[in-house]
């Protein structure tokens, strides 16, 4: 068996770690663009915000479907991380929770058009739907139950019912510039509390 010298090995490492930084943009300037111009965005439009060639983005995702699929689980990924992170480091479970409701919302305005640009590909919309709910519902529960045991809000709201809520008030956002889904969000939270938590 033979094996590349050190050098060969050091630069494959390199054109790796180059090809990741390159993923990596390509799928922070693409979840960008959609939120301004839709998931029907030129491509050219990803590679100049990327910083790359347009090869480069056809390299790592040959069809539009792999790139919108791609920056989805990026971001469901991004959102699930960041739950036990916020619940480490804040101050009160319910915070934790505020701060990551605004990243879920954030994502949803992201997921807009989803759906429609996947129409024709109902397995794989179908399986993100299924890895979206797999990954955030457990860190949803996580933050949920530490809110309950530290008194912050009443028990009894289920995952599913809140990450359905929130979803459902941010349809047409986008539509309608004198409508806050974030205001309403941030009522319903209050709800959750219980009396005396602020």
């Amino acid at each position: 068996m033979t094996t590349g010298s050190p050098a060969e090995k050091s630069a494959s490492r390199g054109k790796r770690a180059d090809a990741q930084r390159n993923r990596e943009a390509v799928l922070a300037a693409a979840a960008a663009v959609f939120v301004t111009a839709g998931v029907d965005a030129p491509i050219r439009q990803i590679a100049a915000q990327a910083g790359v060639g347009m090869a480069t983005i056809y390299r790592h995702f040959p069809t539009r479907a792999d790139l919108i699929t791609a920056v989805y689980r990026h971001q469901i990924e991004a959102c699930a991380e960041a739950g036990p992170n916020l619940l480490a480091g804040a101050d009160r479970p319910l915070d934790a929770l505020r701060e990551w409701v605004d990243l879920f919302v954030a994502f949803l305005v992201t997921k807009h058009g989803l759906a429609d640009a996947l129409h024709s590909d109902q397995d794989r919309f179908t399986a993100l739907h299924d890895y979206f709910l797999d990954r955030l519902l457990p860190v949803c529960a996580e933050l949920l139950d530490a809110a309950v045991e530290a008194g912050d809000i009443q028990p009894g709201t289920q995952p599913y019912e809140l990450l359905r809520g929130i979803g459902n008030l941010c349809i047409g956002h986008d539509h309608d510039p004198r409508y806050d889904p974030r205001r309403l969000i941030a009522l319903l939270l209050t709800g959750l509390q219980q009396p005396h938590a602020s």
